[in-house]
C-alpha cells in the first residue's frame, strides 16, 4: 500500500492554521524565527506563496493595505497590483514552463474568497492532466515540492526579473 503524507495541511484541514489578525498584514511583519512565505515586495503591494496551495508555486499578489475590494483600492494600488500580477506570471512561467495559469480574484465569501477582508489576486500554474482522482476523488491535492524549496525558487528569479524591468 502507498501511502501519500502531507502533515502541514493538518492545520489548515482542522481549522487550526486560523491567524489571529490578518494572515496578509502578518505576512509584512513575521514573528522572529518564522519563516516569511513573501517571494517579492513592491511599493504598495507583495507577492506571497499561498501557505495551503493548489498547486506548487502559488501565488498571490496583496496589497500592503488592508482593504476589501476593488473599488476600494487607489490607482497607484490597482496599478503596482497588475503589474505584480504581470512579473509573477513571467516568474512562474519562467521557473515551472506550467501549460497554463489561473488567475483570479474572489471577492466575498459566496465568491469563493477564503480571507475576504484583505483583497488578494491568485496565479496558479497549471499542467495538462494536473487534476487527477486524488483531487476528484480525493479531496487531496498532491504537490512534489516542498513550500520552503518554491520560495527558494521563485525569489531569485523575481529579483531579476524586477531589476531587468526597472
Amino acid at each position: 500500500m502507498e501511502r501519500l503524507w502531507s502533515p502541514w495541511r493538518l492545520a489548515y484541514v482542522t481549522g487550526t492554521a486560523k491567524s489571529t489578525g490578518c494572515v496578509f498584514c502578518d505576512a509584512l511583519d513575521p514573528a522572529p524565527g518564522e519563516a516569511s512565505l513573501v517571494v517579492h515586495r513592491g511599493r504598495c503591494c507583495f507577492v506571497i506563496l499561498n501557505l495551503f496551495p493548489y498547486n506548487n508555486g502559488h501565488l498571490m499578489v496583496v496589497p500592503n493595505r488592508h482593504f476589501a475590494t476593488l473599488a476600494s483600492a487607489m490607482p497607484d494600488e490597482l496599478n503596482e497590483l497588475m503589474r505584480l500580477a504581470q512579473l509573477a506570471e513571467r516568474a512562474l512561467t519562467e521557473a515551472y514552463e506550467p501549460h497554463g495559469l489561473n488567475v483570479g480574484i474572489n471577492l466575498g465569501r459566496a465568491a469563493g474568497a477564503g480571507i475576504v477582508d484583505h483583497l488578494h489576486v491568485h496565479l496558479v500554474p497549471r499542467w495538462n492532466g494536473d487534476t487527477n482522482f486524488m483531487t476528484v476523488a480525493g479531496e487531496t491535492r498532491v504537490l512534489p515540492e516542498a513550500i520552503e524549496r518554491t520560495a527558494e525558487r521563485l525569489r531569485p528569479v523575481f529579483e531579476r526579473l524586477a531589476a531587468e524591468s526597472g
